[in-house]
Parts: structure tokens; sequence; C-alpha cells
């Protein structure tokens, strides 16, 4: 812990620098015992309704992104990409594609392991 002084001055104007007041030890015991979450835990089903939202999102937004870029239908002929034709032709490499589909992978990993690492805090 980090000693903090707080500068002031005398009466004669001359800097003196006094010892920042300290928090007492029954205050650290019951802040150690209590737990760093314990004071801004929401309620189970507040968390648990949040990690269904966040797990369903993650798996929705990562199988698009997984799937779109291969969807030719939808990534070939989009109106977007063929009116700049230096990103066509960035984004039609199959590398580039490759890419993209692996971060979607990599969202709807994210997603499975907030499920599987869920913990709830209690009051």
């Amino acid at each position: 812990m980090a000693f903090d002084a707080h500068v002031s001055s005398d009466a004669s104007g001359a800097p003196t620098s006094a010892p920042a007041p300290l928090p007492s030890a029954q205050d650290a015991s019951a802040q150690a015992a209590a737990g760093p979450d314990t004071a801004a835990a929401a309620p189970i089903w507040l968390q648990r309704v949040s990690l269904f939202v966040l797990v369903l999102f993650c798996v929705y937004l990562g199988g698009l992104v997984t799937v779109l870029p291969w969807w030719a239908k939808v990534w070939d002929r989009n109106l977007f990409i063929q009116s700049y034709p230096a990103l066509a032709a960035v984004l039609h490499k199959g590398a580039v594609r490759g890419l993209i589909s692996g971060l979607g992978l990599l969202d709807i990993w994210i997603g499975v392991s907030e499920a599987i690492h869920y913990r709830e805090y209690r009051r």
C-alpha cells in the first residue's frame, strides 16, 4: 500500500506534509470477508438472463459471420461490395473468406465458453 502525503501550509506559509488517513483494520477485514463483487452483485435472475442473451447473441452472430462469406447469393452479389472493385477483389479471395469465417467461429467459441464458465455472484 502506498503512503500518500497531503501537502498543506502552516501559519508561517511553509509547506508541511501530513500522512493521509489510512483505513481502519475493521474496514479492511469487513471488505475482505464480503468479497470484491458483493456490493455490486446483480440479482440471480438478471445474471442468468444476461448470460442467456450474451450466449444467444454470440452464437447467432458467430453463425452468420461463419456462413455469409461462403454464401454466394449474399457475398458475391452484394451491391456494397460490387461498388468498390478493389474491396471486392480482396473479399473474394478464399483466404480472406476463411479469416472472416474464423472470426465467426471464435465468436461462437466465446459464447460457449461464457456459458461453461458461468458463476453466480450472490449478495
